[in-house]
């Protein structure tokens, strides 16, 4: 696809080419094979629904990077990757599903035939797109070469974004405060939480003006009542109904960017419990956008928010955030940075993260999150402009 068609400019693909090498080089990597989809997204352009079957991006030390996949999705490669046409690389679909023969067989001969049957190869091991079955073949066909793990070794370049890419980001967040606003005004004792859900979708898919949304990596997280003490449950056909707390996990996508939300909405009367660990909530998140400033850690961040929590005897514990960006199911995180007691990554500007200090509690649960942007100095900026706090609702169906 000519450059000019691409998602982002030449020099942009060039930055992150430069910044992963950098990364190769430093591990002691000659060549690269990517397989998360992010990631080659990020590096090449290349974007379709193809990451159920074998597929990935090969980088060298120089050269453009190529990408390899099923052959039925080669003309798709070339749609969508700013590199020349004969940098898509295809494989016979005899290979897809096979128990005879694996598409880490053309691999490792695409491989050998660059001049990589001995090399180091870096590999991201801890990944869902790529297989047990997938290593074992190509170590079996390449055994002179050594395999080095590089699982979140191109995630971890993603980290500070671009302007480019926070434009992305920004009109995704847009898109966010369009569907969060659409679930917490339809929401309403005896509406179907699917039809609920189904105008979340309609609302993130139409965008906001001229710019389109695309589908997220994960789908609308919306449980009610006790269904909420647990994180990550979808929906449901039952009727929403009075004295039940809802959250709504939610994202706009723009060209696979995201901007996560969290708000959550009472329908009737809560109990003081939960008010004031809503307030409590809401006053750590506030803690922590100004302890999240560039130079500070990721632990800083964690223990503003979990000293405003136990103000009002909850432990919360555990991770309440993560880096995003661009991404494809299942998971709109980055799987670098933890936002926890224990992670002392230091924060630079530029880099995004979603503030997620859920609360699942016995029997109730609700979330209050925000999207961010370390900035140049000062606390993190927010991205979407929902306000902070249990929303109250109860008109009847």
């Amino acid at each position: 696809m000519p450059i000019e068609h691409a998602p982002f400019s030449q020099a942009e693909y060039d930055r992150r080419i430069a910044k992963t090498r950098d990364a190769m080089a430093a591990a002691g990597i000659d060549v690269l094979f990517v397989t998360d989809p992010s990631n080659q997204a990020w590096l090449t352009g290349y974007d379709g629904w193809s990451f159920y079957v074998h597929q990935g991006v090969i980088l060298g030390l120089d050269g453009d990077p190529l990408w390899w996949g099923r052959f039925q999705d080669t003309n798709g490669g070339r749609r969508t990757v700013w590199m020349e046409d004969d940098k898509v690389l295809g494989y016979a679909d005899r290979y897809v599903q096979s128990a005879t023969c694996h598409p880490m067989e053309d691999l490792a001969e695409r491989l050998r035939a660059i001049g990589h049957e001995k090399a180091r190869i870096g590999i991201e091991l801890e990944n869902y797109y790529y297989s047990a079955k997938a290593h074992m073949v190509l170590n079996a066909e390449l055994p002179n070469a050594t395999f080095v793990d590089a699982t979140a070794l191109v995630n971890w370049q993603r980290g500070v974004k671009s302007d480019e890419e926070m434009i992305f980001i920004r009109k995704a967040a847009k898109i966010t405060e369009k569907i969060v606003n659409v679930a917490l005004e339809r929401a309403r004792p005896g509406l179907r939480k699917n039809e609920l859900v189904a105008e979340i979708c309609h609302a993130g898919l139409m965008g906001v003006d001229d710019d389109w949304g695309d589908y997220p990596a994960i789908v609308p997280l919306t449980p009610s009542g006790l269904d909420a003490a647990a994180p990550h449950l979808t929906w449901n056909g039952n009727e929403m109904k009075a004295g039940e707390c809802t959250f709504f996990e939610l994202s706009g996508c723009y060209r696979r960017y995201h901007a996560p939300l969290c708000r959550s909405i009472f329908l009737g009367k809560p109990p003081q419990t939960m008010l004031d660990a809503s307030e409590a909530l809401t006053a750590g998140l506030n803690a922590r956008l100004d302890a999240a400033r560039a130079g500070n850690r990721a632990c800083d961040v964690a223990n503003a928010l979990n000293g405003e929590l136990a103000k009002v005897g909850i432990d919360r514990g555990g991770r309440c955030g993560y880096p995003i960006g661009l991404s494809y199911p299942p998971d709109w995180g980055e799987r670098t940075v933890s936002i926890r007691p224990s992670d002392e990554t230091v924060l630079h500007p530029g880099m995004t993260f979603h503030f997620m200090p859920g609360l699942w509690m016995d029997g109730w649960g609700l979330e209050t999150t925000e999207t961010i942007v370390i900035a140049e100095s000062g606390p993190a900026e927010t991205l979407c402009n929902v306000e902070r706090k249990l929303f109250l609702g109860g008109a009847s169906a």
